[in-house]
């Protein structure tokens, strides 16, 4: 096995942080699987949820080599600059309505990760459907569920939910440095990256439970406040037939994103929504 590929103790001040926060996870599992460096932590919480009971493992990097998000676009992780992230879910586990705890989970996320970093920082993000934190129009945060088909059945057996978090101000490439933002950047002070983690965590841990526990209604109340351009925002998207414009108008039940065109609503459930007012595509 390469160095990459074996998990190492956490440094002391992650080990610091966590360590009074972990008694309290519903879901998530210690001890979280630390690597300084990986190609993309997604891959690494994949295998780990091929083996049973793997339900709740955290896998963090302090690097990435490989990091990606939504559609094969790469996500830029430079060493240290960062919160890498990937935890091995099973929302079809869920007491109520497993299928619809499926289609929220991404939508659980982001009010996650949002509240996370507010309760951390003092910052409040907003968040872009689908999977997107932003300041303004640069982009802070992404998240990407992948799901990992069970080998004998062919069925989704887990998701792995992966984040990116920029927290320092690092040498973006000249493609993103226009498009991107971090924790540091907008507050001109230093932050506890090690706390932020903690934060992150164990906000993902409450609003799964939550999901896990049907309160459906409450998660999607917590994005629509936290997501301004949900209403109101011109976008377009490609079709078979061509490129679409319209504005949104929130989103439904199951998170879809819901958009007024030629004079009807429509349901958008996955593809590529290009936001008119945004910097960033991806």
């Amino acid at each position: 096995m390469s160095a990459e590929a074996t998990p190492r103790p956490l440094p002391d001040d992650l080990r610091d942080a966590l360590e009074p926060v972990q008694s309290g996870w519903r879901w998530l599992r210690a001890p979280v699987h630390y690597f300084p460096s990986t190609g993309s932590t997604n891959d690494v919480a994949a295998a780990l949820a091929a083996v049973p009971a793997s339900h709740g493992a955290v896998v963090l990097a302090d690097r990435q080599t490989s990091g990606r998000g939504r559609r094969g676009h790469t996500w830029f992780s430079p060493e240290g600059a960062g919160l890498y992230v990937s935890v091995v879910l099973a929302p079809a586990q869920a007491r109520v309505t497993p299928a619809r705890a499926t289609a929220l989970l991404t939508v659980m996320a982001g009010v996650a990760l949002a509240e996370a970093v507010e309760a951390a920082t003092g910052l409040a993000p907003a968040i872009k459907w689908p999977n997107d934190l932003y300041v303004g129009r640069r982009k802070l945060a992404g998240i990407l569920a992948e799901g990992v088909t069970h080998a004998t059945t062919a069925s989704v057996s887990a998701v792995v939910l992966g984040f990116g978090l920029n927290v320092r101000a690092s040498a973006y490439p000249p493609a993103l440095a226009h498009r991107v933002t971090s924790l540091e950047s907008e507050l001109g002070r230093a932050i506890d990256r090690p706390s932020v983690l903690a934060h992150a965590l164990t906000a993902l841990d409450r609003r799964y439970a939550a999901l896990l526990d049907g309160s459906f209604d409450a998660i999607l109340d917590a994005w629509r406040a936290r997501a301004p351009r949900g209403h109101g925002a011109r976008v377009q998207w490609a079709t078979p037939a061509g490129e679409r414009h319209g504005l949104t108008c929130g989103i439904d039940a199951d998170g879809a994103l819901l958009v007024f065109v030629d004079g009807r609503q429509e349901r958008l459930v996955a593809g590529e929504v290009h936001w008119d007012d945004y910097a960033a595509r991806d």
